[in-house]
């Protein structure tokens, strides 16, 4: 039950408390300490994570992600050989071979059932050891070499099919995913322009082709009719919309239509049935930073409804879920989601990061 009394303040501080409590002492980020299935790093959940702690001045804790995931990549490097070699060669790369999309705290891989296949996490990687760049951290020789393996792994295997960022829909080529890869080549080209080369340039360039201008939406993936939540990171955090401003603002109307409830939540697409498909916290916050980069007419004011809305989500142990099911896109769903892995995840440290991040920018009258 959502407390709605939470102060925005104390919520602040305690999602900044919340996240580094549950940074391991070599950097890594679990995503939920309470929840089983969640018990993980994921590179796409510790990128963002890493995000808002540099934005707000924690740049020690982020550089130590960076330095944990530099590791693992290092670590990796043969096997991102052979799996971009087997994408060259007309083959699908081994499960030894390509980057997970989430790992033990200590770095290894889990072997449970889990689609490791996802290559948003990557690119979401390299955008933000450039959003670390840009606020002043340090950018290593060990993070460097890092995103020279990541940038070309990625640059090989992007045409790949592979699952989106909600871990579903593995026969398609996502557009979010297409997204972050872009994001992060763009990333890496600033980070480290003296590394930049032919191959690099020309699987940029390629991405770039899915986003043309047009006036039709983006949606899941081409040939798709449903719009996802995700998409509005192209505005949010990526700013990829210089791109295609038209058909970014068609696809935000489509998602308003969709997936946006009155009080700011949003959903991430409306076939969702996991846990019933809720509103998603860190979606919310994505959207309300969205609305502040478009400044138009009354943006900062729907900016400002989704942060009531999730701060309305808080707990009075101030923690944020994942997701709440108040208006469920199919609450039949929800209790068997319940009967297997309990209730929602929480806290979930993307979500307390996310939220931080809108609190920020409104505050900061951006």
């Amino acid at each position: 039950m959502a407390s709605g009394k939470v102060a925005g303040a104390e919520l602040a501080q305690r999602s900044i408390s919340t996240i580094l409590a549950n940074q391991a002492p070599n950097g890594s980020f679990v995503a939920a300490p309470n929840f089983p299935q969640y018990q993980f790093a994921w590179l796409r959940d510790g990128s963002f994570i890493s995000e808002a702690l540099d934005v707000l001045g924690e740049s020690n804790a982020a550089g130590r992600f960076h330095d944990w995931v530099a590791a693992l990549v290092v670590g990796s490097a043969a096997g991102l050989e052979r799996a971009s070699a087997a994408v060259a060669a007309g083959k699908t790369p081994s499960p030894d071979d390509y980057l997970h999309c989430r790992y033990r705290l200590d770095g290894g891989r889990g072997n449970e059932d889990w689609p490791t296949f996802q290559l948003d996490g990557p690119g979401i990687w390299l955008w933000s050891l450039g959003v670390h760049a840009r606020h002043g951290g340090p950018v290593t020789s060990d993070h460097l070499r890092a995103a020279n393996l990541v940038a070309h792994y990625l640059s090989s295997l992007w045409p790949c099919p592979s699952y989106d960022a909600w871990e579903e829909f593995p026969e398609h080529v996502h557009t979010s995913t297409l997204a972050a890869i872009l994001a992060g080549l763009e990333s890496f080209h600033m980070v480290a322009p003296e590394a930049w080369d032919r191959n690099l340039a020309s699987a940029r360039d390629a991405i770039a082709t899915f986003f043309e201008e047009s006036t039709e939406p983006f949606t899941k993936w081409k040939g798709s009719n449903e719009v996802d939540g995700s998409l509005v990171w192209l505005s949010a955090p990526y700013d990829l919309v210089g791109r295609c401003p038209a058909r970014f603002a068609a696809t935000l109307e489509q998602i308003e239509r969709d997936l946006v409830t009155p009080d700011g939540g949003v959903h991430r697409y409306r076939s969702d049935t996991y846990y019933g498909g809720g509103e998603w916290i860190l979606l919310a916050a994505s959207l309300g930073r969205a609305y502040l980069r478009r400044g138009s007419a009354g943006d900062v004011g729907r900016a400002a409804r989704c942060l009531r809305w999730i701060e309305g989500q808080a707990q009075p142990d101030f923690t944020l879920p994942e997701q709440v099911s108040t208006r469920a896109l199919h609450p039949e769903c929800i209790q068997e989601w319940v009967d297997r892995w309990g209730p929602s995840a929480r806290p979930l440290l993307w979500s307390h990061a996310n939220y931080l991040l809108l609190r920020h920018e409104l505050m900061n009258d951006r």
